[in-house]
């Protein structure tokens, strides 16, 4: 299963909350793929239907996560992704291809989990995950501080290493559609085979990031 989601469990005492973002891991170990060698610090522009953001990607707060980053914006890979998870009190998250081709393809190039070395505030981004090795593609943006991503454990991981941060453009993600919320995130099976025809038969006004591109 290729599922993204963040699952909130209320017990009757007490509060506990586990998040998760990415598809459930269907191998035990990692495809064997090299990603491209980030430079130390990098700056993306992500031209969206509702205005302009950059992230600023760090390579020393997560080595793996950030060469993953940089290989996939050099390849084009964010153009022409739908924003399909807007929570403008939580996160913001994109990074389906909408080429079925494409996405099967990376969904076996799993990266190593990495530890978390920086805090999970406003603006921070990390990759998506569900469990032990299951990063490839998704990413997310925090919309407001969410300490518990720090530490969340999901099958024996700790946390979401956040690799970069929005550093201009943030109004812009309170700008997106918000309409449908997390309401896609258990049907990422159907998006997977569908591709971008799902998203515009069944989500219509999904705003959409047109095109990422190094600006330094």
């Amino acid at each position: 299963m290729r599922k993204v989601f963040i699952a909130a469990l209320f017990l009757l005492n007490s509060i506990f909350i586990q998040s998760s973002f990415a598809q459930k891991s269907r191998i035990k170990i990692p495809y064997s793929y090299k990603d491209l060698v980030s430079p130390d610090t990098l700056k993306v522009l992500f031209k969206t239907t509702q205005g302009n953001f950059v992230i600023h990607s760090y390579r020393n707060w997560a080595p793996l996560a950030a060469d993953r980053f940089y290989t996939l914006v050099k390849q084009q890979y964010y153009t022409n992704n739908y924003i399909f998870r807007v929570e403008k009190d939580y996160v913001v998250q994109f990074g389906i291809a909408g080429k079925p081709a494409e996405d099967n393809k990376w969904d076996q190039r799993r990266l190593l989990d990495e530890p978390v070395t920086k805090k999970h505030l406003k603006s921070i981004v990390a990759f998506a995950r569900s469990g032990k090795h299951s990063r490839t593609t998704q990413l997310f943006v925090n919309m407001q501080d969410n300490p518990k991503l720090d530490t969340t454990m999901r099958e024996g991981v700790h946390g979401y290493p956040p690799f970069g941060k929005v550093v201009n453009g943030m109004d812009i993600l309170f700008k997106l559609n918000g309409k449908y919320r997390k309401q896609i995130l258990p049907l990422q099976d159907s998006v997977y085979k569908w591709g971008n025809i799902y998203f515009d038969k069944h989500f219509p006004g999904l705003d959409k990031i047109i095109s990422a591109t190094i600006i330094r």
